[in-house]
């Protein structure tokens, strides 16, 4: 077991349950996001009053059997963001992980540590959970490969939630073969036929700096290599800021009724932020959630009817690299709206999302996304592994 050098896994004893021996993930080693239940280990959810107040689970994750039947052993459960309400990684608690790819800067979050624990190659692959983004924000962070799938793809049964409509069990692998062949155990069967033509997302693009839009141009040439001229089009002729504050007050209604009995009832202490937002989840008005969720209706049908075809989007998965460790709580704020807006594509639709490293800024990493279809989870991972392959990574 190697020492964890970046501070990725949850302080303490470190959990490891070996594999069948074998199998299709045979040889590879993992960890887990710790809200994925582990039997005999207590889950923490990255917060020390939930660990206090829940019993020690007795049976393990439903995705996480998966794997270890699949031949995989798990070597460490990860650090998250309390109860995976952030997108920084910071956890007052457990200690933010560094991260490995710019340790100067936020790992991303809230699947922080098992990004970090790819990123500085103490596992093989990780485990996380995409709400907001949590995937595909610390991969992109953290230079991996990270997949948020369709929404319901791949259980949660077993799994702490936050916003059970927007949930998604997803993982980061260091490299694309392997976040491949975690989605063959994971994922049901599906259409696996090539994907295309390839959607170039307007409003995604602008929304990133321009540091970061010509980082990743050569990605974008070489996805059109495989693909054909990228067409341009235009996905949220609203803005993306109502993407944003859509899923925001639809998400935060949710948390809130899942969450916030506990919360009342334990008066939990919580680091920077966390607090905060649950606090506007309770106050979040009936209105603007009810106008949140019908925006959610009105971009299901808009982007399910543009990509049920097989058209593959493609945008920067954030519009900037990490922000800097010494970045204020309002700079924070806002990288999470301006990047929010555009996990919300996905996130809102319940499309799958592979994000690839393919850029660097100022010496940190930064991903591409491609978005297909819900179902077409499979075909877009056989794509990002051919896309990797023609980007040399």
């Amino acid at each position: 077991m190697q020492e964890d050098t970046v501070g990725a896994f949850v302080p303490g004893q470190r959990a490891a349950v070996a594999g069948v021996g074998q199998g299709p993930l045979a040889g590879l080693s993992f960890a887990i996001k710790d809200l994925y239940d582990l039997a005999g280990w207590p889950t923490t959810y990255g917060s020390p009053d939930w660990a206090r107040t829940q019993p020690v689970p007795g049976s393990t994750a439903v995705a996480v059997t998966a794997l270890l039947q699949a031949g995989a052993d798990l070597v460490g459960k990860t650090k998250t963001v309390e109860l995976a309400y952030g997108l920084t990684g910071e956890n007052l608690w457990h200690g933010t992980p560094i991260n490995p790819a710019a340790p100067d800067r936020f790992p991303g979050g809230s699947s922080c540590g098992s990004a970090a624990a790819v990123s500085a190659r103490l596992v093989d692959f990780a485990m996380g959970s995409d709400t907001g983004g949590s995937v595909r924000i610390p991969a992109s962070y953290c230079g991996v490969f990270g997949i948020r799938p369709t929404w319901g793809a791949v259980s949660l049964a077993g799994a702490c939630p936050l916003g059970p409509s927007f949930d998604a069990a997803g993982w980061f692998a260091t490299k694309a073969a392997v976040l491949r062949g975690v989605g063959e155990v994971l994922l049901p069967p599906g259409s696996e036929a090539p994907l295309g033509p390839l959607l170039q997302v307007s409003e995604a693009w602008t929304n990133a700096t321009p540091q970061t839009a010509e980082a990743l141009k050569p990605a974008l040439h070489a996805a059109e290599a495989l693909l054909g001229p990228a067409l341009p089009v235009g996905l949220a002729p609203e803005g993306l800021h109502v993407f944003y504050e859509s899923f925001r007050c639809a998400q935060a209604e949710e948390a809130w009724a899942t969450l916030g009995a506990w919360v009342e009832a334990t008066r939990p202490e919580f680091g920077p932020g966390v607090g905060e937002r649950f606090a506007a989840a309770k106050g979040m008005e009936p209105a603007k959630a009810a106008a949140g969720r019908a925006f959610r209706k009105l971009a299901q049908a808009r982007l399910h009817g543009l990509l049920g075809g097989g058209a593959v989007a493609i945008y920067p998965t954030s519009p900037a690299a990490a922000p800097l460790l010494t970045a204020t709580q309002a700079e924070q704020n806002a990288v999470r709206e301006r990047t929010m807006g555009v996990t919300a594509i996905a996130g809102l639709a319940g499309l799958c999302e592979v994000t690839i490293p393919a850029g660097r800024v100022d010496g940190a990493p930064v991903g591409i996304s491609l978005v297909a279809a819900p179902g077409r989870d499979r075909a877009l991972l056989a794509l990002a592994e051919i896309l990797a392959g023609e980007l040399g990574l």
